[in-house]
Protein backbone atom coordinates (compact mmCIF):
# COMPACT_ATOMS: atom_id res chain seq x y z
CA UNK A 1 0.00 0.00 0.00
CA UNK A 2 3.23 2.23 0.99
CA UNK A 3 4.25 1.47 -2.55
CA UNK A 4 1.33 2.59 -4.31
CA UNK A 5 0.48 5.51 -2.33
CA UNK A 6 4.66 6.56 -3.04
CA UNK A 7 4.44 5.87 -6.77
CA UNK A 8 0.90 8.24 -7.14
CA UNK A 9 3.22 10.85 -4.88
CA UNK A 10 5.44 11.01 -7.69
CA UNK A 11 3.07 10.90 -10.11
CA UNK A 12 1.08 14.20 -8.78
CA UNK A 13 4.16 15.76 -8.58
CA UNK A 14 5.57 15.26 -12.21
CA UNK A 15 2.52 16.05 -13.74
CA UNK A 16 1.89 19.08 -10.96
CA UNK A 17 4.72 21.08 -13.02
CA UNK A 18 3.76 20.34 -16.74
CA UNK A 19 2.96 23.04 -19.06
CA UNK A 20 -0.71 22.49 -20.12
CA UNK A 21 -2.98 24.62 -19.42
CA UNK A 22 -5.93 23.79 -20.58
CA UNK A 23 -6.92 19.68 -22.34
CA UNK A 24 -9.51 21.46 -24.76
CA UNK A 25 -8.76 23.46 -27.82
CA UNK A 26 -12.01 25.40 -27.97
CA UNK A 27 -12.63 28.87 -29.22
CA UNK A 28 -15.80 31.07 -30.24
CA UNK A 29 -16.96 33.21 -32.91
CA UNK A 30 -19.55 35.41 -32.75
CA UNK A 31 -21.14 36.98 -35.82
CA UNK A 32 -23.81 39.47 -35.11
CA UNK A 33 -25.38 41.59 -37.62
CA UNK A 34 -26.23 45.19 -36.62
CA UNK A 35 -29.07 46.64 -38.52
CA UNK A 36 -28.30 50.03 -36.89
CA UNK A 37 -25.49 50.41 -38.59
CA UNK A 38 -25.73 47.35 -41.03
CA UNK A 39 -22.33 45.78 -40.44
CA UNK A 40 -21.50 42.22 -39.11
CA UNK A 41 -19.71 42.74 -35.64
CA UNK A 42 -17.57 39.90 -35.02
CA UNK A 43 -15.88 38.99 -31.53
CA UNK A 44 -13.75 35.90 -31.62
CA UNK A 45 -12.67 34.38 -27.68
CA UNK A 46 -9.64 32.34 -27.61
CA UNK A 47 -7.27 30.60 -25.24
CA UNK A 48 -4.29 33.55 -24.63
CA UNK A 49 -2.11 31.01 -24.44
CA UNK A 50 -3.51 29.37 -27.89
CA UNK A 51 -3.44 32.59 -29.60
CA UNK A 52 -0.22 33.29 -28.91
CA UNK A 53 1.51 30.35 -29.86
CA UNK A 54 -0.87 30.24 -33.12
CA UNK A 55 0.49 33.88 -33.98
CA UNK A 56 4.27 32.47 -32.92
CA UNK A 57 4.35 29.36 -35.23
CA UNK A 58 2.46 31.06 -38.07
CA UNK A 59 4.79 34.26 -38.47
CA UNK A 60 7.82 32.55 -36.58
CA UNK A 61 8.76 34.62 -33.61
CA UNK A 62 7.26 35.26 -29.83
CA UNK A 63 4.25 37.09 -28.93
CA UNK A 64 3.00 38.37 -25.60
CA UNK A 65 -0.10 39.75 -24.75
CA UNK A 66 0.29 40.63 -21.39
CA UNK A 67 3.61 42.56 -22.65
CA UNK A 68 2.99 46.75 -24.40
CA UNK A 69 5.62 46.45 -26.12
CA UNK A 70 3.97 43.58 -28.15
CA UNK A 71 0.91 45.73 -28.52
CA UNK A 72 1.71 46.93 -31.86
CA UNK A 73 3.49 43.85 -33.29
CA UNK A 74 0.09 41.94 -32.25
CA UNK A 75 -1.90 43.69 -33.88
CA UNK A 76 -0.68 43.78 -36.85
CA UNK A 77 -0.09 39.90 -36.90
CA UNK A 78 -3.59 39.43 -35.95
CA UNK A 79 -5.06 41.63 -38.69
CA UNK A 80 -2.91 39.60 -40.93
CA UNK A 81 -4.01 36.38 -39.03
CA UNK A 82 -7.41 37.21 -39.36
CA UNK A 83 -7.55 37.80 -42.95
CA UNK A 84 -6.48 34.52 -43.88
CA UNK A 85 -8.28 32.50 -41.37
CA UNK A 86 -11.61 34.40 -41.36
CA UNK A 87 -14.01 34.90 -44.28
CA UNK A 88 -17.54 36.13 -44.47
CA UNK A 89 -19.79 35.84 -47.24
CA UNK A 90 -23.42 36.68 -47.46
CA UNK A 91 -26.13 36.38 -50.76
CA UNK A 92 -22.85 34.67 -52.92
CA UNK A 93 -20.90 37.80 -51.98
CA UNK A 94 -17.72 38.01 -50.13
CA UNK A 95 -17.22 40.88 -46.98
CA UNK A 96 -14.60 43.14 -46.70
CA UNK A 97 -13.44 42.60 -42.64
CA UNK A 98 -12.06 44.91 -40.94
CA UNK A 99 -10.08 44.20 -37.93
CA UNK A 100 -11.01 46.82 -34.91
CA UNK A 101 -9.04 45.39 -32.29
CA UNK A 102 -8.08 43.01 -29.22
CA UNK A 103 -8.71 42.41 -25.61
CA UNK A 104 -7.15 41.14 -23.12
CA UNK A 105 -9.41 38.69 -20.44
CA UNK A 106 -7.69 36.89 -18.09
CA UNK A 107 -6.71 33.70 -19.61
CA UNK A 108 -8.65 34.82 -22.79
CA UNK A 109 -8.36 37.19 -25.67
CA UNK A 110 -11.34 38.91 -27.55
CA UNK A 111 -10.38 39.56 -30.93
CA UNK A 112 -13.20 42.52 -32.75
CA UNK A 113 -14.02 42.60 -36.48
CA UNK A 114 -16.54 43.98 -38.59
CA UNK A 115 -17.69 43.62 -42.20
CA UNK A 116 -18.43 46.16 -44.83
CA UNK A 117 -22.17 47.43 -44.93
CA UNK A 118 -24.54 44.65 -46.28
CA UNK A 119 -28.55 45.07 -46.32
CA UNK A 120 -30.90 42.36 -45.39
CA UNK A 121 -28.50 39.66 -45.33
CA UNK A 122 -30.44 36.41 -46.24
CA UNK A 123 -27.85 33.85 -46.73
CA UNK A 124 -24.42 34.18 -44.71
CA UNK A 125 -21.83 31.85 -45.12
CA UNK A 126 -18.45 31.39 -43.16
CA UNK A 127 -15.41 30.24 -43.24
CA UNK A 128 -13.53 29.96 -39.77
CA UNK A 129 -10.08 28.01 -39.33
CA UNK A 130 -8.87 30.31 -36.16
CA UNK A 131 -6.28 28.13 -34.55
CA UNK A 132 -6.03 25.29 -37.04
CA UNK A 133 -2.58 26.15 -37.68
CA UNK A 134 -1.57 24.91 -34.52
CA UNK A 135 -4.27 22.27 -33.33
CA UNK A 136 -5.60 19.08 -34.99
CA UNK A 137 -8.63 18.89 -32.39
CA UNK A 138 -9.31 22.67 -32.59
CA UNK A 139 -13.12 23.17 -32.20
CA UNK A 140 -14.30 26.65 -33.10
CA UNK A 141 -18.28 27.35 -31.90
CA UNK A 142 -19.74 29.48 -34.05
CA UNK A 143 -22.80 31.69 -33.29
CA UNK A 144 -24.50 34.07 -36.28
CA UNK A 145 -26.97 35.95 -35.19
CA UNK A 146 -29.32 38.29 -37.69
CA UNK A 147 -32.27 40.24 -36.35
CA UNK A 148 -32.56 38.10 -33.13
CA UNK A 149 -32.08 35.04 -34.60
CA UNK A 150 -29.48 33.20 -33.29
CA UNK A 151 -28.08 29.80 -35.25
CA UNK A 152 -25.13 28.10 -33.60
CA UNK A 153 -22.67 25.31 -35.12
CA UNK A 154 -19.71 23.83 -33.59
CA UNK A 155 -16.51 22.86 -36.34
CA UNK A 156 -14.22 20.98 -35.75
CA UNK A 157 -10.81 20.89 -37.40
CA UNK A 158 -10.67 20.72 -40.71
CA UNK A 159 -13.88 21.52 -41.26
CA UNK A 160 -14.17 25.20 -41.48
CA UNK A 161 -17.31 25.88 -43.57
CA UNK A 162 -21.29 26.57 -42.20
CA UNK A 163 -23.69 28.87 -43.74
CA UNK A 164 -26.68 29.68 -42.28
CA UNK A 165 -30.66 30.78 -43.88
CA UNK A 166 -32.73 33.61 -41.93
Amino acid sequence: MKKILLLFSIFFLFFSFTKVKHPYHVGSVEINYNSKSKTFEVTGRFFLDDLENGLSKKYGKPFHFNDVKYKAQINEALRNYNAEYFKLKTDNEFLKINYIGYEEDNESVNIYLESEKVENPKKVEAAVSFLYNLFDDQINLVHIIVNGNRKSEKLTYPNRYLFQQF
